[in-house]
């Protein structure tokens, strides 16, 4: 079992910046692909981003390229999604998620993630 725990969330301007963080409980955190997805309200959840258990490998969506950047330290057993640039459509609750079987390529689909956080809220306005 995996507990996440993000964090990070809030409410920034337009242009502004935040970094989410979910920290991961237990020992084997190393081998699990891990992912950000979003929901916005009244949308379905979409995916954001997505690391190898390396971190070698990374997939975004396309409206986040560029701005966003997920990334790990196996260390601290925990995953971060630097956002900058940010936009008022990128207000959404942000979940973290870990795939057991997702290495080495990580899945841009969250039914392949068997363990979800809590979720954040990021708000993005003026």
């Amino acid at each position: 079992q995996v507990r996440l725990v993000e964090s990070g969330g809030g409410l920034v301007q337009p242009g502004g910046s935040l970094r989410l963080s979910c920290a991961a409980s237990g020992r084997t955190f190393s081998t699990y692909a891990m992912g950000w997805f979003r929901q916005a309200p009244g949308k379905e959840r979409e995916f954001v981003a997505a690391m190898s258990c390396s971190g070698r490998i990374t997939y975004y969506t396309d409206s986040v390229k560029v701005r966003f950047t997920i990334s790990r330290d196996n260390g601290r057993n925990t995953v971060y999604l630097q956002m900058n640039s940010l936009k008022p459509e990128d207000t959404a609750v942000y979940y973290c998620a870990a795939d057991p079987d997702g290495c080495p390529l990580p899945s841009t689909n969250g039914y392949q993630y068997d363990y979800w956080g809590q979720g954040t809220q990021v708000t993005v306005s003026s």
